[in-house]
């Protein structure tokens, strides 16, 4: 591992040895990161309830049984490392249910309940349109947390909206009217925030990774994942 100061990710792949360290970052990965292993779940078994239990086990499953021990760091990106170990789990627990259902122990287990996947709307890619919102839900509260604290909540919650999707120039218009400020003033004000969204999305892509340049490969995931879906 190298190209990067210790993060999260880093810090759990250097301190697998059972270190205290490395565990609490690897909770709190988890528990930053439950909404993408959530979406997967839900759309393979078809069932809300169901998927918030599987996924209440997944993760008891992933911290007691220290999975994060067979990651390589060489490959060190904990996105595409917990989608491989929650499609196991699942698959452990499919089995596990249709063993009891032969053997009689259960009246019924909805294990057929597993939708098809497709590129458009399958369960992994349900997985990282849910990966991509939580990233940049963490950075925009961040963001928010540092205009808070630089007296600008207000001029954040009027600008938020055009963080992520580009304002159309009738959008500045409007928006410049109502504050009172000069166009120009608000587009340099819109395009200062969008660029530390960004800034702050690499870094907390960087938590999930254990090199630098797989920040950029994570980024293009994201953008994947974020683009419009086409209909039917």
């Amino acid at each position: 591992m190298s190209g990067l100061p210790t993060t999260r990710w880093s810090l759990v792949l250097s301190a697998r040895d059972d270190a205290e360290s490395g565990r609490q970052a690897l909770a709190a990965l988890c528990a930053a990161y439950r909404a993408p292993v959530l979406a997967y779940l839900r759309r393979r078994v078809g069932d809300a309830e169901r998927a918030a239990d599987l996924v209440q086990g997944f993760f008891v499953h992933f911290l007691d049984q220290q999975l994060h021990h067979s990651a390589d760091p060489d490959r060190g990106r904990f996105r595409s490392f917990l989608l491989t170990c929650v499609r196991h789990y699942l698959g452990h627990e499919i089995e596990r249910e249709q063993a009891l259902r032969r053997g009689g122990a259960m009246q019924h287990v909805d294990t057929e309940a597993v939708e098809v996947e497709t590129e458009a709307d399958g369960p992994e890619a349900a997985f990282e349109r849910a990966w991509a919102a939580t990233v940049i839900a963490r950075a925009s509260a961040r963001l928010e947390a540092e205009a808070v604290a630089a007296g600008k909540s207000g001029l954040y919650a009027e600008l938020r909206g055009f963080l992520v999707d580009a304002p159309d120039a009738s959008d500045y218009a409007g928006l410049a009217e109502r504050l009172g400020m000069r166009r120009n003033t608000l587009a340099v004000a819109v395009y200062r925030m969008r660029q530390r969204l960004q800034q702050l999305v690499r870094e907390e892509l960087a938590e999930t990774v254990s090199a630098a340049e797989d920040v950029e490969l994570e980024l293009a995931v994201m953008r994947k994942a974020m683009r419009p879906r086409s209909g039917p």
